[in-house]
């Protein structure tokens, strides 16, 4: 028989035993996978930003919605319009706007989809189509070879495949044409039978 001061205390024993049987329960669970979260860091309404060249305004961008992520990439998911500016920073020398808008940082690119527009509003020329880029290191705007685009100027109507044009859309190359319309021939609307006499 033990003396009494070699007898282990009942409430000695027990907490030793909870002591155990936690340190058995954590390490039978799983470990806790850590999940990397890819959306948006920041999001922002009613974005009005402008690109200034040599303290001159030159780019106007405008959108109802910018999602920011960690990269440095933004989506604009409510549609964006680029406005560009002359020289001076005064006057609205081309515009591209689309439903859907992506900037990605690495390519300095924006991908514009949904009803995309360009308008050189000098000469009253612009383009239709569903999808279109605009890369600001090499200042051009266009489309992949068999998206279908139309160009609408003062005096004709230009259909293709695929599109290249400098920045303010003054100067373009449809990749591969497919119809020509010159307005001044186009044909009229038949009467109907109420303006028949």
């Amino acid at each position: 028989m033990l003396p009494a001061f070699l007898k282990p205390a009942p409430v000695l024993l027990s907490a030793v035993l909870l002591l155990a049987v936690g340190c058995r329960e954590k390490s039978d669970e799983a470990p806790v996978k850590q999940v990397d979260y890819k959306g948006p860091i920041i999001e922002t309404e009613n974005v009005l930003m402008l690109v200034s060249d040599s303290a001159k305004l030159r780019i106007r961008l405008s959108a109802p919605l910018e999602q920011d992520f960690e990269n440095g990439d933004q989506i604009f998911p409510k549609g964006v319009k680029l406005t560009f500016l002359d020289e001076k920073g005064e006057e609205v020398v081309n515009t591209i706007d689309g439903h859907y808008g992506k900037f990605e940082k690495a390519k300095n690119l924006y991908t514009m989809r949904g009803d995309v527009r360009v308008a050189n509003v000098p000469k009253q020329q612009r383009m239709n189509t569903e999808e279109a880029f605009y890369d600001k290191m090499k200042a051009i705007i266009y489309t992949q070879e068999q998206t279908e685009i139309r160009v609408t100027t003062p005096t004709e109507v230009l259909t293709g495949r695929g599109l290249t044009a400098n920045q303010d859309f003054s100067r373009y190359r449809i990749l591969t044409p497919t119809g020509i319309f010159t307005l001044q021939n186009a044909p009229t609307a038949a009467p109907t039978a109420s303006t028949r006499k």
